[in-house]
């Protein structure tokens, strides 16, 4: 029987932590808890899938990836480069849109659109 219902957080190693939640609550909208303020997530679809150690699909120096789902791409990533944050590479694929970046430790992210049901 599985008992788990979502992730419940992700945590991750820096060399500037509140330069980082700065990064992430600028950006992103996410709040690190550490004022009591918690991230609430839109129910919806949610991918866990290990990658081969070799995988070039994103930075081999890295461990993990963050894919965030949003709503609208288009306007996320105008949003992102008009503060100065690079985003690497777009794809449009089947199952929606992506759009690739990295955070202020070098961190990958990856933007999801769902396309459409």
């Amino acid at each position: 029987m599985t008992y788990v219902s979502g992730i419940g957080g992700l945590f991750i190693r820096s060399h500037n932590p509140d330069a980082l939640a700065t990064w992430y609550k600028q950006h992103f909208g996410i709040g690190n808890g550490a004022s009591g303020e918690v991230w609430q997530q839109q129910a919806g679809p949610s991918v866990f899938a290990p990658f081969k150690e070799d995988s070039a699909y994103f930075r081999s120096d890295k461990r993990f990836m963050l894919n965030l789902r949003v709503s609208d791409i288009t306007s996320q990533i105008a949003e992102l480069e008009l503060a100065g944050v690079a985003v690497k590479r777009v794809e449009d694929e089947t199952y929606g849109i992506f759009a690739h970046l990295e955070d202020l430790d070098g961190n990958p992210i990856e933007l999801w659109q769902p396309s459409p049901e």
